[in-house]
């Protein structure tokens, strides 16, 4: 369930806070998936990684390591966990720049929503894109998100405004794809 041929979503643990470090101040990782493009210490990432991803009761994140090589190379996750209602929303980032544009992330997201739908079965996966995030986009949509929405102008990139895509997909049209 948690393994394709060529990655694992592995269980987060403590020591990976210095690798998450280095991507959430890289900039050109956050760029395209964090509205807010700060830098932060390391102890305020370790804040974050114990109260938010490794102590979330609404939240199940993962680790996305190459199995040849052992590297690990992005998180996954499922935020806002709603089980009386069935549904969430998915977060991925790839943090290693060399692996980009490989198609680690769809399988990354596959096997995410494939957990989402068969193991915990969830009725609905949302996610957030931004608009100039072209890659992104067509990831999920060759997936099978549909556009639930736009929210217009609400992230400044640049000295431009850009819209935020809210995207969404349901199990019955995932399992039919």
């Amino acid at each position: 369930m948690f393994q394709s041929n060529r990655i694992k979503l592995r269980k987060i643990e403590l020591n990976d806070v210095e690798q998450y470090h280095t991507w959430r101040n890289d900039t050109e990782v956050m760029y395209s998936t964090n509205p807010y493009m700060d830098l932060y210490s390391l102890e305020e990432t370790k804040g974050f990684f114990e109260m938010v991803i490794l102590e979330s009761k609404t939240a199940k994140s993962y680790m996305v390591e190459e199995i040849d090589s052992g590297k690990t190379i992005g998180i996954t996750s499922l935020i806002n966990i709603d089980y009386k209602n069935r549904n969430a929303e998915c977060i991925l980032d790839i943090g290693e720049k060399d692996y980009w544009g490989m198609g680690y992330g769809k399988e990354a997201l596959t096997l995410l929503l494939d957990y989402a739908f068969l193991e915990l079965n969830l009725h609905r996966i949302s996610l957030r894109v931004f608009s100039f995030n072209n890659r992104a986009i067509r990831l999920y949509t060759g997936i099978g998100f549909v556009e639930e929405g736009i929210s217009r102008q609400a992230l400044y990139r640049n000295g431009e405004w850009h819209d935020i895509v809210n995207m969404g997909i349901l199990k019955k049209d995932y399992l039919s794809n």
